[in-house]
């Protein structure tokens, strides 16, 4: 499979669709899931064109990584989460919906459940808000 430019991360990368942003630098941008799966639910993507782990170069990597790592300590605290899960697919049978690499971090507390990913959206406005939480621990 080749990289498909007119991806959905691919267009927000480029400015091209909406997204409730919550961190960016020269290497990877962090955005709120619009189908979340527990309030909270960030992504984080490489600026980079990669469909997955194994197409990315490993700088490239490393930095998306470090964005990673610095976006869910502040989801953990915008959040107040006991946990952290965050989770990379690789391909359709790993369940990769989207073929541009990216990482998702989800707040987990005791007892409570996922919904279903890719069901239902998430009114931009609450998105809004869940960045902007985010943002403070920063």
């Amino acid at each position: 499979m080749s990289y498909d430019q007119g991806n959905i991360f691919a267009k927000i990368i480029r400015n091209e669709a909406p997204a409730a942003r919550v961190y960016e630098d020269e290497y990877s941008l962090a955005f709120m899931d619009v189908m979340p799966q527990v309030p909270g639910h960030t992504l984080v993507i490489p600026k980079s064109a990669a469909e997955n782990i194994h197409e990315i170069d490993p700088e490239v990597l490393s930095h998306t990584v470090r964005t990673t790592q610095v976006v869910s300590n502040a989801v953990k605290q915008a959040f107040d989460a006991p946990g952290i899960m965050i989770a990379q697919l690789n391909g359709s049978a790993a369940g990769q919906t989207v073929f541009h690499l990216h990482f998702h971090i989800l707040p987990r507390f005791q007892g409570l459940e996922f919904s279903l990913h890719a069901r239902e959206m998430q009114e931009m406005d609450v998105l809004q808000d869940h960045a902007e939480r985010i943002k403070t621990f920063l």
